[in-house]
């Protein structure tokens, strides 16, 4: 059995469970449309805690996106393929989408390059963050837009600029100089007594 067999075959057992439970095609349905609102929330709401490592965090955050997106973009001019429903008969598709190269997944990398950046900091709930990616890649290939290879780069891609980040933006002076200039007009504009380090 070919690659392709098998990454045709996960995503038919994948993209199945729709058909067989019916009542779990709404919620792949919100978790590959709508969770990345969440996300963003989620950084806006790290950034306006006004603690300097939750900031650093976000900013690890965008950069490892981009970066991510980066060698995304460099990886879909190496190979390409269209999405399942364009490619295979009877998929399941959940979802509206447009017909283009769908390798790699842009969900999968920009989820993975966030909440692993967060997974890299925030200890406590940790897990929370890389079940999250983990769910939007699964209903990706659940509504029919992916196939698993291209979820599955997009994590790798997500996780290893996530790891670039953690490792090297701490280390940029000019980045922590940027932060400091800006949380000086941020406190003449919103002054606060009572800001802390501690999270």
């Amino acid at each position: 059995m070919s690659f392709s067999d098998i990454n045709i075959d996960v995503f038919r057992s994948i993209n199945n469970v729709g058909k067989e439970v019916p009542a779990t095609e709404p919620v792949a349905v919100f978790v590959a449309e709508y969770m990345l609102y969440f996300l963003i929330l989620a950084l806006l709401v790290h950034w306006f805690t006004r603690r300097q490592r939750n900031r650093m965090m976000v900013i690890q955050a965008v950069i490892a996106t981009v970066i991510a997106e980066v060698l995304g973009k460099i990886a879909g001019k190496l190979y390409s393929h269209h999405q399942p429903f364009a490619e295979l008969p009877h998929v399941n598709k959940l979802v509206e989408h447009a017909i283009d190269n769908s390798f790699p997944s842009d969900h999968s990398i920009i989820f993975f390059s966030i909440c692993f950046s967060f997974f890299l900091v925030r200890k406590k709930e940790w897990w929370l963050w890389i079940v999250l990616a983990i769910l939007v890649a699964i209903s990706r290939v659940m509504v029919g837009v992916h196939y698993p290879v291209d979820v599955a780069t997009g994590a790798l891609l997500g996780i290893i600029s996530a790891l670039i980040a953690y490792w090297i933006v701490p280390k940029l002076g000019f980045i922590k100089q940027l932060l400091g200039m800006y949380e000086k007009i941020e406190n003449r504009v919103l002054p606060t007594k009572n800001k802390t380090e501690n999270f």
